[in-house]
């Protein structure tokens, strides 16, 4: 996958559009065995979610997220407000069909291996056999398990799981995608993937919802977050307004000569106190210096037997699958009918052996054939044929045995 840089705007992400996903007042009490409120899990909360953006939910543990993508995907009813997605009910059985979710906890059959596993999700979206394996190969290669596809999932490790998991998650190619930790148990390879497919999404115009406590995860692909805390919403925004500090200013140059540093940090020292000034040399993330050494050991033919990392997104997911115009697919069917009536024609036959009128003639004049003497009784051993004289010996012993006269 191509890399993308972290905090890129996504070409639809802060445009007005359609919106996919709107919360209303929602709430959410969980009660006991007698009816008695437990937890309120979700209180009061309001947010809409555009068509291409990626929306983050954020918050500690027990905050109500988790809580909110459930109502979202109608698996919980609302104590009061309502959900809606696409315009419907999240328990619409046409809106769940365009809609794609990463559950926190991979629910796989742990005895299918991986390409079985997306051969199953993509029946049940009715999806075509020549589609469906199409897919398959295209999601395998995508995420870095093509050379793994006869395992059980069951041998998987956590990172491999996610990874499957994730693929299954966009086997129906979702305009609505829902990822629960997505990068838990990943390593820095296939978190940089993941996030490199979140964007190329949104760039297609699809809406990620994104739940995760990596914030550095968060902060490279959302347009906007939400910040969770005791089941309300405690910060909504996009990130360059939630995280700008507006009481300071960040100066970056290539390096300077030495005389010029000090007049500039002179003419700073006017109008500010000279312990505020802070110079430093920039750096790099960790991600980034981790991804740089990988790269250069790739390049240098190391081999690995793990999960290998995707080559790029699926062709149908970047939207380059889409169906062919009418007249490619005319020449097609053409080219395959004339293909198969070459197949089908029967291979040349080696003439017979012409028929020589003499010979033929020769043979009508040989002996007339001898008829066929009648077929003994079946015995262990053949006994040869009797004379004719000692048949009419047997006939008249015969008839005198029955006490006729001959």
């Amino acid at each position: 996958m191509t890399a993308v840089e972290p905090n890129t705007q996504h070409a639809t992400g802060n445009t007005p559009g359609e919106v996919v996903v709107s919360v209303r007042g929602l709430t959410k009490v969980f009660k006991d065995f007698w009816g008695r409120a437990k937890a309120r899990a979700v209180d009061g909360v309001d947010f809409e979610v555009r068509r291409g953006e990626v929306f983050g939910l954020l918050g500690p543990n027990g905050s109500g997220k988790s809580t909110t993508v459930k109502l979202m995907l109608g698996l919980l009813n609302p104590t009061k407000g309502h959900v809606e997605v696409f315009g419907h009910s999240p328990k619409h059985v046409q809106t769940k069909s365009r809609i794609g979710y990463l559950p926190e906890e991979s629910y796989l059959y742990r005895y299918l291996d991986s390409r079985e596993t997306l051969d199953f999700f993509g029946n049940l979206f009715h999806l075509p056999p020549g589609e469906r394996a199409k897919r398959t190969d295209q999601l395998l290669e995508m995420v870095g398990l093509n050379l793994t596809q006869t395992r059980a999932v069951g041998e998987f490790s956590k990172g491999m799981q996610r990874r499957i998991g994730l693929a299954q998650a966009l086997i129906n190619d979702p305009d609505l995608v829902i990822l629960d930790e997505p990068t838990a148990g990943l390593d820095p390879i296939g978190c940089r993937e993941v996030k490199d497919l979140i964007i190329a999404l949104a760039r297609r115009g699809k809406t990620v919802i994104l739940s995760s406590h990596l914030l550095s995860d968060v902060e490279d692909v959302c347009d906007r977050v939400v910040i969770y805390y005791g089941g309300k919403i405690q910060a909504l925004g996009t990130l360059k307004e939630l995280l700008a500090t507006p009481d300071a200013v960040r100066i970056t140059t290539p390096v300077l000569p030495r005389e010029t540093m000090e007049r500039v940090l002179d003419i700073i020292r006017t109008d500010v106190d000279a312990g505020k000034v802070r110079v430093d040399n920039p750096t790099q993330n960790l991600e980034s210096y981790f991804l740089d050494i990988v790269a250069k050991a790739r390049a240098s033919a190391a081999v690995s037997s793990g999960a290998q990392s995707g080559a790029r997104v699926a062709d149908y997911l970047r939207g380059e699958g889409e169906a062919k115009p009418a007249a490619d697919k005319l020449l097609e069917r053409l080219t395959l009918s004339t293909a198969a009536q070459k197949a089908e024609e029967p291979k040349p036959v080696s003439a017979a052996p012409a028929i020589s009128e003499t010979k033929l003639a020769e043979l009508t004049k040989a002996k007339p054939v001898e008829p066929a003497p009648a077929p003994a009784t079946p015995s262990t051993e053949a006994k040869p044929a009797a004379p004719a004289q000692d048949l009419s010996k047997a006939n008249d012993k015969l008839s005198s045995l029955l006490g006729k006269k001959p």
